[in-house]
């Protein structure tokens, strides 16, 4: 498997995933840019353009894109899934040490919630969230002590892409 290197490349895998409401999928080999393959009923169940990545030191674990809609499931965010997916492929739901997941948005409370019990060692996000954003924007869930251990986060990767993405999707969909 090929290794990507910093985390503007992984956010731009987060991106694309998020760009074609992939399905969660284990990837053997992808590029810089990714190779995800497009769900046509996802597209048409008009799921919010959110991507996340999980890494592991450096190599790619899973990718998922927002599946609300099409599973009309109020708790499939893409963060959401793609923590069941690598808890699947790893057969634990903790994340070994040196786990990162990579969002095109700013985590919600649930969402920041499940990525702090799943032990994921750092989170970085694209755009921000303003009225939901659990990590700084709306509130910061990590700013108070912790049990658990508090995880790096890293913000404004690819924002501009990020939030661009969402603002379109909400201009397309708001005229349906």
């Amino acid at each position: 498997m090929q290794m990507l290197k910093t985390d503007q490349e992984w956010m731009l895998l987060a991106l694309k995933t998020a760009k074609e409401n992939s399905s969660t999928a284990e990837f053997e080999e992808i590029g810089a840019t990714g190779a995800v393959e497009e769900i046509g009923a996802l597209k048409k169940a008009k799921d919010i353009p959110v991507g996340a990545v999980i890494v592991h030191n450096g190599q790619l674990i899973c990718a998922s894109g927002n599946r609300k809609e099409i599973l009309n499931d109020v708790t499939a965010h893409a963060e959401i899934v793609a923590l069941r997916e690598a808890a699947a492929i790893s057969g634990t739901w903790r994340c070994q040490k040196g786990t990162t997941i990579y969002t095109t948005l700013e985590p919600c409370p649930m969402c920041a919630e499940a990525i702090l019990q799943a032990r994921v060692a750092k989170v970085v996000f694209g755009a921000y969230d303003p009225l939901s954003g659990a990590l700084g924007s709306a509130f910061n869930l990590y700013g108070q002590k912790r049990i658990y251990p508090v995880p790096e986060v890293v913000g404004g990767i690819l924002e501009s892409e990020c939030s661009n993405l969402l603002k379109e999707f909400f201009a397309q969909n708001r005229s349906d």
